[in-house]
């Protein structure tokens, strides 16, 4: 039973440091097949918000620029939010942000559902995609680790494929 004080709770987005909008946002727009819902630009604090989801998983049509369209912003579930502090895509001395999958792990990685995990990394093969780990590497089969241009891991896996893994290899505990 949903507890009243959380029943209107969600998830909405999640935020990654990005260096280059310019490498970013064509990557998840181009590649993921991800559309930018909004931008917004911080000129007294020097850095812009870019929201990218998925137009099938969008609620609503998103209003005209204004108030309306930002609350139509936050108002979807699991888009991304891509964050760029000006300056650092033409910094040569900015090494990136940490992934969180190096020393000191801390953040791993989103995923994405993809139709069939073979087709999507053929055409990211076609696309010069960076891969952490493809299909069938590993004792995991079926799903790939892809990079991001700022090296943010992002998981593509298709639902039947990720249920029949888990099915077979973990214990789940049931109540």
């Amino acid at each position: 039973m949903t507890n009243p004080s959380k029943q209107n709770y969600k998830l909405t987005q999640t935020m990654l440091r990005i260096k280059d909008p310019s490498t970013a946002i064509p990557f998840y727009r181009d590649v993921l097949g991800m559309i930018l819902l909004d931008q917004y630009d911080f000129e007294s604090m020097g850095f812009s918000l870019y929201f990218l989801a998925y137009e099938d998983a969008l609620i609503g049509e998103p209003p005209a620029p204004g108030p309306d369209r930002v609350a139509w912003v936050f108002s979807q579930v699991a888009s991304i939010e891509l964050t760029h502090n000006w300056g650092t895509e033409s910094d040569e001395s900015f090494t990136g942000y940490h992934s969180g999958n190096g020393e000191l792990k801390g953040f791993g990685h989103i995923g994405i559902t993809v139709p069939d995990v073979y087709a999507a990394c053929a055409r990211f093969d076609e696309l010069g995609v960076d891969y952490v780990k493809r299909p069938d590497d590993g004792s995991m089969k079926g799903l790939a680790f892809i990079k991001d241009p700022d090296g943010y891991w992002i998981e593509v896996l298709s639902t039947q494929g990720i249920s029949d893994i888990i099915s077979m290899n973990a214990a789940t505990a049931r109540g």
